[in-house]
């Protein structure tokens, strides 16, 4: 009876090497992806998995191995290649085009010649659409989309240029729990299909919920890997080297009021910010719950100085801010961290070394020389992966985080944090948050949004839950559960 071979492995990557300076990113990682099969790839952040897909997608260039498609080695220069051969990344930070309309970004990277054939394009998204069971509209602007529906966008897009291997790079980072169920279905749909998908992520409940098969990765190399079913235990320890310890959250009575908002009303986001009256305390921790673009993000940029209400009144202590700007509210001890990594909250193409030089400086007169001290500070006590020399694009995701904490003042009066540990790893996060529990000893406030819920009930005091644009609940998070405030974010409080 003749034998025949196993088919080759839709993708394999073959001691696969990537050095940024000292830093070894990956360090001979051979690994092998099956068609209809989801691969997770899991590890801490700095681990090497952005780094490694990466190279798989044609982004960034390895410093040697090999890459397999079907069973041929391939060499590309540029994800434009990757993409020919029907490889696919759906990158952390969004690639699309806010100005233009969902269809006019689907329809980019796919336009031969001169004419546009809108209409074929239409009918072949609406059809993608109702196959992964999608609701997106053609017709609006990108720039409404929540960041789910841009996560889905993107996909469709990379389905239509032909992709039979999609990577996803932390894609539940910052959706919502609808989001990510309807993303895990698609994702399932894909692979009965015969796609290879190749699922990056730092949670366990991710990898345990979609995947088939996962590799761990820990300082650029694989420490181990795992069929269905998971063990949990055994993954955090070839994550971590030992399971975390859970996070100690210190008890300290609310002081006195800080920030006060009486029947303040503004636009911005899909719903605007209409009648909101909140008290935030010194030393409370107050996080704000809801579906994305409920009226979070308007409250924390009026809270930043960044926003002015149209209006109500704004207070911090006994002091009206109704007409005073960002920097009015810094003098006054506000601090803000935004959410969107390299649009706000770094400079793409400036280092680490360069982004403390501006923290630092004063006049016209860069210390380079106490700037590249206080860069080996920050790297070191804020765990950061990298070198002072690193371009800030160059960081993983949760690195690029940690470097944006690292640059909050000493101790400020209101701490204003969108998803702080957004794409930071379980042991990454909870070092964060001891991080930022002390300062509530300087009679801090501190609050946070965050689209975890487990998240919010570990470290809050308070919650504010937020559906279009007004507070609904304000609650002590002893008093409720994730149940309850589950519903209440679907507006059913």
């Amino acid at each position: 009876m003749r034998i025949h071979p196993e088919p080759p492995p839709a993708v394999e990557l073959v001691d696969i090497h990537k050095r940024y300076g000292s830093v070894n990113a990956n360090q001979g990682i051979t690994l092998r992806f099956r068609p209809g099969a989801i691969h997770g790839i899991l590890g801490e952040n700095g681990a090497g998995k952005s780094t490694l897909m990466k190279i798989l997608a044609g982004f960034t260039q390895k410093t040697r191995g090999r890459i397999r498609i079907h069973g041929v080695d391939v060499d590309f220069q540029a994800p434009a290649v990757a993409s020919r051969l029907g490889i696919g990344m759906l990158y952390q930070e969004p690639v699309d085009f806010p100005v233009l309309s969902v269809l006019e970004n689907f329809m980019i990277g796919q336009i031969r010649g001169f004419r546009l054939h809108r209409k074929a394009f239409r009918e072949r998204f609406e059809s993608l659409c109702t196959r992964l069971g999608f609701s997106l509209s053609p017709e609006t602007p990108v720039r409404q989309l929540t960041p789910g529906e841009r996560q889905q966008l993107e996909i469709l897009r990379l389905l239509s240029m032909g992709t039979h291997v999609l990577i996803l790079d932390e894609p539940t980072t910052g959706i919502s729990s609808f989001q990510k169920e309807t993303l895990f279905k698609a994702l399932r749909t894909l692979a009965q299909e015969g796609k290879t998908i190749i699922l990056v992520s730092h949670k366990l409940e991710d990898v345990e919920s979609l995947c088939d098969r996962v590799s761990v990765l820990r300082h650029g190399k694989i420490t181990g890997e795992m069929e269905r079913p998971f063990d949990p235990n055994a993954l955090l320890k070839m994550m971590f080297g030992s399971v975390p310890s859970p996070l100690k959250r210190p008890e300290i009575p609310a002081g006195a009021p800080l920030l006060i908002l009486r029947d303040v009303s503004a636009p911005g986001d899909r719903s605007g910010l209409k009648a909101c009256s909140a008290i935030i305390r010194e030393k409370e921790v107050v996080a704000l719950a809801g579906l994305e673009g409920s009226g979070q993000g308007v409250f924390m940029r009026l809270a930043a100085g960044l926003r002015a209400p149209v209006s109500g009144v704004l207070r911090l202590r006994d002091e009206g801010m109704h007409r005073k700007d960002g920097i009015a509210f810094q003098k006054k001890g506000v601090a803000f961290l935004p959410t969107a990594r390299l649009e706000e909250g770094l400079i793409p193409g400036l280092s680490i070394l360069e982004h403390v030089a501006l923290k630092y400086c004063r006049g016209f007169r860069v210390h380079w020389n106490v700037a590249r001290d206080q860069a080996a500070r920050h790297i070191r006590y804020f765990r950061i992966k990298g070198d002072p020399e690193m371009p800030v694009e160059s960081l993983s995701g949760g690195n690029q985080q940690r470097l944006m904490l690292s640059f909050l003042p000493d101790a400020p009066a209101l701490l204003l944090l969108e998803k702080p540990t957004r794409g930071l790893d379980f042991e990454s996060a909870l070092w964060v948050w001891d991080h930022l529990f002390r300062y509530r000893e300087k009679n801090t406030a501190v609050v946070f949004s965050s689209s975890e819920l487990e998240e919010i009930f570990m470290v809050a005091d308070r919650i504010l839950v937020f559906y279009e644009g007004a507070v609904i609940r304000d609650i002590r998070a002893a008093d409720t559960d994730i149940h309850e405030l589950g519903s209440a974010i679907a507006g059913k409080a």
